[in-house]
């Protein structure tokens, strides 16, 4: 009885607030909209449609009626179903906060990317934190140089521009595929064509150019072991030789059969992989310097070991372990939750929570009031800093703190909004982050904004609503049901009996047979349980000792209830073959203590439970029709037969 009242009423759900009305109950109306999603979420396949829809709405009639005499008693003010409420509420709120279409766009995007590996080549000029105008000039003209001559085909990378006032870094980033640079940067090298030059970028430390050398298919994965025989970077040239002659010579003991992951135990400079055998982690393109990846991706086959290469760390020789080609299914699972995971951890994401943000302050109508520059709020800002046991509240020093300098749906921010979040903000180490001003009014506004948005989630999410109204019914409809049906009718102990007693031919045994039931938790155990319990050895005793993997109960079943065959013709004591369900693999076998024909009267205590859910239904319709007496329900006919159009 209760587990089919709880799939109901998880199928509940209000619905929208300008359909036409298809029932009332009591003067409340139910519209067709609320009624069509409950039953979408419920509904099976059925031949007779308009027979299936009047049995639910029959449920959900009587559904309505019990929530609603629920909060007629105020049971929703109940302190548990209230701290119940509010915990579900903190369970779900945080997967309603979050951009879900941004997410799946940078996750189509970041599949896209990963389907091919890009040569880019790099152009940097560096700028510091807080430059000097003629520095910033000199910045600019210097990479304007680089990107000029790149237009013009000049390939002489280390000297584009010899003339320029700043130098002109170069770097060669060879093959990259996707997050393998920060966002913004990734964002303007998949954006060129081939052979295209970026125009000139401003990020944080300096000036970028980009240039797309080169394109192939994605390499995917590779996974290696190798042997590093490093050497300082003021080597000599002898010491390089040298270092050169031992990874040879460990080269052809590799070769003869020596085995790797000795070798690069004994010899690897690696700190990180030679204790696991040279073994290094999954990667792809753009992981390491181009040089080590050029060698290993001449490797065609798994177990092929390079010769010796240098690169600027020492001498290398790589073991191909396997390599796995990239995921070109766009809806495998697998991949694309890999790609959610690696999304979430990844700068990107940002993007997709600015932008919700930017879509929270639409819903919301944030609007600037300007009745404070910002100038005057920075400079309030400063002074609370320098003096933070001042009184935010005090208009001598701060004139303005009872202005409105925003403003948002049914709320206000005030100066001294402002001043009492850069207080505490500022104030705690692990916050801050040395933003300045502009970025902390930035801060402030956004989560002054998202915190009204989330104590208001109803107002703006129909889903979230729905789901709490779904929990907050439920929880009033179990707490009724419990007064009024459940545990009325388990303790009614004169009820009960006197309901058997008017009602004896309802409760009669089928075949049936009294048996030993033994459930196993593999064969062997069965087995074993078996042959001990065929030489004479007590039920009890093998459920005993079997350390849990036996579990032996002894009673009276239907023959329909035991999980094997029996034969009418079975005699008393027989034991029979272990049986495996299909479908849930339970493996279990029974002994046999007698057998009973059909047609006997179960007693009042073996029928109680048939009994008591009989009970239950019969105080249930007594209270409904209470109920439709109290709340008078009237269906709109006209209504319902368009939901079923």
């Amino acid at each position: 009885m209760k587990k089919s009242l709880l799939l109901f009423v998880f199928a509940y759900c209000t619905g929208a607030a300008f359909s036409q009305t298809l029932f009332t109950y009591g003067g409340s109306p139910v519209d067709k909209a609320e009624f069509i999603r409950a039953y979408n979420k419920n509904k099976t396949p059925v031949a007779d449609k308009e027979k299936a829809m009047r049995e639910y709405l029959d449920l959900y009639v009587k559904f309505k009626l019990k929530v609603k005499a629920a909060m007629d008693m105020h049971l929703d003010t109940l302190p548990q179903l209230q701290y119940d409420a509010q915990s579900f509420r903190t369970q779900i709120e945080e997967s309603y906060l979050n951009n879900e279409k941004a997410l799946n766009d940078l996750t189509n995007e970041a599949f896209t990317r990963s389907q091919k590996d890009i040569h880019v080549l790099h152009f940097f000029v560096p700028v510091g934190q807080a430059p000097a105008p003629e520095d910033s000039l000199k910045a600019y003209t210097s990479i304007n140089a680089s990107y000029a001559a790149l237009k013009a085909g000049k390939t002489d990378y280390d000297n584009l521009s010899p003339a320029a006032p700043v130098r002109v870094k170069y770097s060669d980033f060879g093959f990259i595929t996707v997050f393998s640079l920060p966002y913004e940067y990734e964002n303007i090298v998949y954006g060129l064509k081939m052979g295209e030059t970026s125009k000139p970028y401003r990020s944080k430390n300096g000036w970028h150019v980009f240039k797309l050398v080169a394109e192939r298919k994605a390499v995917g994965k590779w996974k290696i072991a190798q042997i590093l025989l490093s050497f300082p970077p003021n080597v000599s040239e002898e010491g390089k030789r040298a270092t050169g002659k031992k990874a040879d010579s460990i080269y052809q003991l590799l070769i003869k059969g020596e085995d790797f992951g000795k070798m690069a135990r004994w010899f690897s400079d690696d700190k990180v992989s030679y204790s696991n055998n040279g073994e290094m982690a999954e990667f792809g393109s753009g992981k390491f310097e181009a040089s080590f990846e050029n060698e290993v991706f001449k490797l065609t086959r798994d177990k092929e070991i390079s010769q010796p290469f240098l690169t600027e760390y020492g001498y290398h020789i790589v073991k191909r372990i396997s390599q796995s080609p990239v995921l070109s299914d766009r809806n495998d699972a697998a991949n694309l939750f890999d790609l959610k995971q690696k999304i979430q951890q990844d700068s990107r994401i940002n993007f997709a929570k600015d932008q919700f943000v930017k879509d929270i302050f639409k819903q919301v109508g944030l609007k600037k009031t300007g009745t404070v520059p910002d100038a005057e709020l920075f400079r309030y800002a400063d002074a609370v800093i320098a003096n933070p046991a001042s009184e935010t509240a005090n208009t001598t020093l701060y004139p303005s703190t009872g202005k409105t300098i925003y403003t948002y749906a049914r709320s206000k921010l005030t100066v001294k909004d402002w001043l009492d979040f850069v207080r505490n903000y500022k104030g705690s180490g692990e916050l801050y982050q040395g933003e300045n001003n502009a970025a902390l009014l930035e801060k402030f506004i956004s989560t002054s904004v998202m915190e009204y948005y989330k104590k208001h989630l109803e107002d703006y999410n129909a889903d979230f609503r729905y789901q709490m109204d779904e929990f907050k019914d439920g929880n009033v409809l179990f707490e009724i049901m419990e007064r009024n049906i459940w545990g009325k009718a388990s303790s009614d102990q004169a009820g009960l009996q006197q309901y058997y007693n008017d009602n004896k031919s309802k409760y009669l045994w089928n075949a049936s047979a009294g048996v030993i039931v033994f459930n196993c938790t593999n064969k062997a155990i069965a087995e074993e349980a078996r042959a001990a319990l065929m030489k004479g050895k007590g039920w009890r005793k093998i459920a005993e000792e079997s350390n849990n993997n036996v579990q032996a109960d002894s009673g009276r079943f239907e023959l329909s209830q035991i999980p094997v065959t029996i034969d009418t013709k079975v005699p008393e004591g027989f034991v029979s073959e272990i049986n495996v369900n299909p479908v849930d693999g339970n493996i279990s076998f029974i002994k046999l203590i007698n057998q009973y024909s059909a047609g006997l009267q179960r007693s009042f205590e073996e029928a109680k439970g048939m009994v008591i859910n009989d009970y239950q239904n019969v105080l249930e319709e007594k209270w409904i029709g209470e109920l439709k007496v109290k709340y008078p329900v009237k269906i709109n006919e006209i209504v319902f037969q368009s939901v079923l159009k």
